[in-house]
Parts: structure tokens; C-alpha cells; sequence
């Protein structure tokens, strides 16, 4: 099925991305960068990259992270992270249902074996 994938660019440096908003997710759901990085394929050092820009691309934090110690460590959305989940998949909604019929046309027109990608 034909499906649309979003990317939201903030000016020349900034984007946010599906990549992006599946961690929040993530961390929202696991309490830790490690394991929603983990979860997703993605090494700790990019899972935290791939954060750390999200944070330092608004003026408030989309999460806080707490490092380890006697106390454990983790990471939990913001306020703001959490709002900022919800405006995406309303966007996202949006776009999809106002591409729906779109993108069934296009699919229509496809072959049944579409070429490899390269």
C-alpha cells in the first residue's frame, strides 16, 4: 500500500523526521535512549544524536535524560516532547487523508514488480 512519509524542515540545518519522532516514541515507551535505540536498530550514539538534535532545535527540550548511577539512569519526554508527538500525527493525519485518493491513483498505476531501487 502506498503510504506518504513526512519530513518537516525548520530551515537549512533543522529536520525532523519519522526516525525522529519514532524515538520519542520510544523513550516515552522504554524510559531509556539505550533501549528505544536499541528497539529501533540504531546504536546508542545515534539514537542520543538524533535526540540531542531534536532538544537543541526548540527553544524548550523535547526529553531529559538522567545518566545512570545509584539511582538508575533513563529518559522521559518533556511536556513539550509530548506535545510535540501530538502535532505530528495530526499533521501526519492530515496529509495522509488529504493524499488518500492521490496516492490510490498512483498505486493503481504501478507495475506489479516495481523495479530494485539502487
Amino acid at each position: 500500500m502506498a503510504r506518504l512519509i513526512l519530513r518537516i524542515e525548520l530551515g537549512s540545518q533543522a529536520t525532523i523526521g519519522g526516525e525522529h519522532i519514532r524515538l520519542l516514541e520510544l523513550v516515552e515507551t522504554t524510559g531509556s535512549i539505550t533501549a528505544a535505540g536499541r528497539a529501533h536498530g540504531l546504536s546508542y550514539r545515534r539514537a542520543w544524536t538524533l535526540l540531542d538534535e531534536l532538544n537543541r532545535m526548540f527553544k524548550a527540550p523535547v526529553l531529559t535524560a538522567q545518566s545512570g548511577g545509584p539511582d538508575g539512569g533513563g529518559a522521559r519526554l518533556t511536556p513539550f516532547g509530548h506535545e510535540m508527538l501530538a502535532r505530528w500525527r495530526t499533521i501526519e493525519r492530515c496529509a495522509t487523508q488529504a493524499a488518500q485518493h492521490l496516492l490510490v491513483e498512483i498505486e493503481a498505476a504501478t507495475t506489479p514488480e516495481p523495479p530494485n531501487r539502487r
